[in-house]
């Protein structure tokens, strides 16, 4: 038995032909672009490259990108000003603060400042909410991004067994909740469950979310089980891929799995912010 690969760059690719001509009308019947703003503060060289990656992104979509850079030595209150003038635009339609921030920035309180209209990476209180209660509003990008991914493939979710590594804000827990709204049984294992190899091997689903290269050993994965793997350090995943590939159904390559996804449901949640603020003239 060989794992099928979930593909993340070619469902990802679909996903963004989808808004490309979702941008395109909009242009066509608002007059304008969808704009997404892009906050990025300090220097992490990782942030840059992955905000240059988005910017890029809009730019093939047709979506506009204003990038906001900020010093190392912006404070939380600085910050969370420029986030409620953007909040306040009405030329911005989604707003991006670049996780992480320098450790001095209140990150909380920073997210809390984004009007959760233009929450397209999903990172406010009232997002969260809405994915737990199912209720209009933005999904958290790489969990949204998860879920696209899943349905792409009829991966089928309820009456599923998923256990979630991880229990991150903005990956994690929201995760957990989406799957939990499509009638899956969710355990979350974090770094203080002392049996972690036990509660993998009960697995259907298997979402990797620590961010620890290797966690999960591969003769852990129940036979046929599906392994979404959003780790990601120094392009290794949290999933030890070729013995997990060897049992399971399924598997997120690292990259090339998850991370397309982000970017993708990123934008489509522009898209929709900018849809649902405005009229056709």
């Amino acid at each position: 038995m060989r794992a099928q690969l979930l593909d993340g760059r070619t469902t990802s690719k679909t996903m963004l032909d989808s808004v490309a001509v979702g941008a395109a009308e909009f242009l066509r019947t608002r007059g304008r672009a969808p704009v997404l703003a892009t906050i990025l503060v300090g220097d992490d060289p990782a942030s840059h490259t992955y905000v240059r990656m988005k910017v890029n992104r809009c730019k093939q979509v047709g979506i506009t990108s204003r990038r906001i850079d900020l010093t190392e030595s912006t404070s939380t209150g600085d910050l969370v000003r420029v986030i409620t003038e953007l909040s306040s635009d009405p030329d911005v339609d989604g707003i991006l603060l670049q996780h992480p921030v320098p450790p001095g920035v209140d990150e909380r309180a920073a997210f809390e400042a984004i009007n959760p209209a233009k929450d397209v990476d999903g990172v406010t209180r009232a997002s969260f909410a809405a994915m737990a209660f199912s209720a209009d509003g933005f999904s958290s990008a790489t969990p949204g991004g998860i879920i696209a991914l899943l349905d792409a493939y009829e991966i089928p979710l309820a009456g599923s067994r998923a256990v979630v590594v991880g229990r991150s804000a903005i990956l994690g827990k929201p995760v957990g909740m989406l799957l939990l709204e499509r009638d899956a049984t969710v355990t979350f294992c974090h770094s203080k469950t002392g049996d972690l190899e036990n509660h993998i091997r009960e697995a259907d689903i298997v979402v990797a979310a620590a961010g620890v290269p290797d966690l999960i050993k591969g003769d852990w994965i129940k036979l046929g089980a599906v392994v979404v793997d959003a780790g990601y350090v120094d392009n290794r995943g949290d999933v030890e891929f070729e013995s997990a590939a060897a049992r399971s159904a399924w598997i997120t390559p690292v990259p090339g799995g998850v991370g397309p996804m982000t970017i993708a449901t990123l934008l489509a949640q522009t898209l929709a912010a900018a849809e649902k603020r405005t009229i056709v003239k």
